[in-house]
């Protein structure tokens, strides 16, 4: 029953991804650690693989619809891309078990990363559920003088979130591109999944200089699922209001975020 819930959920995690261009790890590594019960350093990994997987499907769907920007998503993904390698080698292989213990609680590794997600899940939500627009129109004339300036730390911070806890961070990605970059809604949706790919797969990829053991059958088995909802995705977005979805997902994350940190912390 587990296995066919999650799988379900897994199919839920491609629509997400393929109608709002964001969102799939924030969905995955919980349904990986509650539904599955696997450990959440895996967990995050799996979230590589998974959405970096699911979002080339996305991307090359994209691509044929011509709603891709090659040179803001290469750009942009290029410095994220350098972020996340060097996150994965040098600082999550080297984070201890424990990082510090006060009375009788302990801050393990696993716990710390669980934590740090969810409050990025709390983060990304608030993005999803304001609407930023009037921000940005406030500030148009600095935000566009410092343009590239601002990709740039957009796409270290990226590139940092995901080879930590796996988030692929669209929630980052598209605010960026469609606000300040000013591609339309459904191009910025197809350049932040090539963006995705890129920064999800290097930074699987980089597991192999660490080591961790990977159960390929199932990982395998659960991104297809997740492919056959980004497809289906895809094909939603263009009959229904993205945005109106973008800030109801929105609200589902705040709770999810919230849960999960008192969750952790207390139970």
């Amino acid at each position: 029953m587990s296995l066919i819930i999650g799988l379900f959920l897994a199919f839920i995690v491609g629509i997400t991804l393929g109608v709002v261009g964001s969102g799939g790890s924030i969905l995955t590594v919980p349904i990986l650690i509650t539904v599955f019960g696997i450990l959440p350093e895996t967990a995050f990994l799996y979230s590589l693989f998974i959405v970096g997987s699911t979002a080339l499907f996305g991307a090359i769907k994209g691509m044929t619809e011509k709603n891709i920007d090659f040179k803001t998503g290469i750009g942009f993904g290029l410095t994220s891309i350098f972020t996340v390698y060097l996150t994965r080698i040098y600082l999550v292989t080297n984070l201890p078990e424990v990082l510090f213990r006060v009375g009788g609680f302990e801050l393990t590794k696993d716990l710390y990363l669980l934590l740090l997600f969810a409050i990025l899940m709390v983060f990304a939500s608030v993005s999803m559920i304001k609407n930023t627009n009037t921000l940005i129109e406030k500030n148009e004339v600095f935000l566009q003088k410092n343009k590239q300036l601002i990709f740039l730390i957009a796409g270290l911070l990226v590139g940092c979130i995901t080879g930590l806890v796996g988030a692929g961070g669209g929630f980052l990605i598209i605010p960026v591109l469609f606000l300040i970059g000013k591609l339309p809604m459904r191009r910025a949706v197809g350049t932040s999944l090539l963006i995705i790919t890129l920064n999800s797969l290097v930074g699987f990829a980089s597991n192999f200089q660490v080591g961790l053991h990977i159960d390929w059958r199932f990982l395998l088995t659960f991104t297809c699922f997740t492919i056959l909802g980004v497809l289906f995705g895809i094909y939603l977005g263009k009959k229904i209001n993205g945005q109106r979805l973008k800030r109801s997902f929105g609200w589902f994350v705040l709770v999810l975020g919230i849960y999960i940190i008192i969750s952790s912390l207390f139970f």
